[in-house]
């Protein structure tokens, strides 16, 4: 029996496969609010048979987007576009929904990738971001405004706020972004917290906000409703955010009710010296999941079927996520179904797209042609 297939539950929610769709930004929102291009992208990734699929990372607040093309969650106006999306996917399909909860920090007011990237300046239309400290992260860039107490405790409330738009939206899970090089990373690494009060220096202290701000959101919403992390385990620099922090890190969440931790890496410096190879994070996944007894999703260049059986027969995680792989195959679960002898859930209207000879794909899925 495929380890890959088998049922999961990350608390009270139960996924019927390991198999995780990864947050991905997608840049298409109209200040903050979903368009039809996230009903066609989330509608066709809820029909892929994966066990979870995560919603792009969603800015808490404007001023938090990576670009003006960001989904959000801070308006009405946004919620009711979301409310629309999702009651539209969730009449086709049953797979849970969880959503990404994010503030971009200092690498705020970019253009989207397709256009270059670079930072959009306040006077060519953009804002200026707000971090931990004023440091910018590529040399050449304006530096931040670094966040003074009242900034914090309005970006708290922010993720607090959002989260229970995501509850009133039935959302099944939340993920806190704390990797990538935005905010809550940004206080976690060295290489871009340089302050000097209870929010600085120390590895208590570097932790100290995310920490608060993971605490606020699991009180704000059911206890019932997981609630987990994306974390850069290393920052792939000498000096930053490194895997023993991450640990330590892991094990301060979990005493406060953390449901899972999704693991990556990099993002918060242009020197970063990232080692690209398949599976190439999945270290860095075993190693939190063993010290922390946290449930692990691994992630990053996974790519293959019997590769994500490996990773989950061997117990080198508890979920693998896939990003890129996805947006190229949406089927991707079907096709490792096929390779692993499985079997996926799928619309009616697809049972008669099984191939002769994988009469047992979609499970007890008999129709014929009229």
């Amino acid at each position: 029996m495929s380890q890959l297939f088998s049922t999961y539950s990350v608390g009270d929610l139960l996924l019927k496969n390991r198999i995780v769709i990864a947050p991905m930004c997608q840049y298409s929102a109209e200040n903050g609010s979903a368009t039809d291009w996230h009903l066609i992208h989330l509608g066709h990734l809820a029909l892929s048979g994966a066990g979870l699929l995560i919603i792009e990372a969603t800015a808490v607040e404007a001023e938090g987007r990576i670009t003006p093309g960001d989904l959000g969650l801070w308006s009405d106006e946004n919620e009711s576009a979301l409310r629309r999306i999702l009651a539209a996917v969730r009449r086709h399909s049953s797979m849970p929904i969880a959503i990404q909860l994010a503030h971009a920090g200092r690498k705020a007011s970019s253009h989207v990738p397709w256009d270059g990237g670079q930072l959009i300046l306040p006077e060519q239309g953009g804002w200026r971001p707000q971090a931990p400290s004023a440091i910018p992260h590529a040399p050449d860039e304006p530096a931040p405004v670094a966040l003074d107490r009242a900034g914090l405790q309005r970006v708290l409330q922010a993720f607090v706020a959002t989260a229970q738009r995501a509850q009133r939206l039935g959302i099944d899970a939340i993920e806190l972004h704390a990797a990538h090089g935005y905010l809550l990373h940004e206080f976690l690494s060295p290489l871009a917290n340089a302050r000097d009060d209870e929010y600085g220096g120390s590895l208590e202290n570097r932790m100290r906000f995310p920490l608060a701000v993971f605490e606020a959101v699991r009180a704000a919403v059911p206890a019932a409703m997981p609630v987990g992390v994306r974390l850069s385990a290393t920052d792939w620099v000498a000096g930053g955010w490194d895997l023993e922090q991450s640990v330590v890190f892991g094990q301060a969440m979990r005493q406060r009710g953390c449901a899972f931790m999704h693991v990556s890496s990099g993002g918060v410096s242009p020197l970063q010296q990232i080692p690209l190879g398949p599976g190439y994070q999945v270290a860095l996944a075993e190693t939190l999941r063993r010290e922390t007894g946290l449930p692990t999703i691994a992630v990053g260049l996974i790519t293959e079927a019997e590769q994500a059986e490996a990773i989950i027969a061997e117990g080198r995680a508890d979920l693998v996520a896939l990003a890129r792989g996805m947006l190229f195959d949406p089927r991707w679960p079907w096709h490792a179904a096929v390779a692993l002898g499985a079997e996926v859930e799928a619309p009616p209207q697809y049972w008669r797209s099984q191939p002769r000879g994988l009469s047992s794909l979609f499970g007890d899925a008999r129709i014929g042609q009229r």
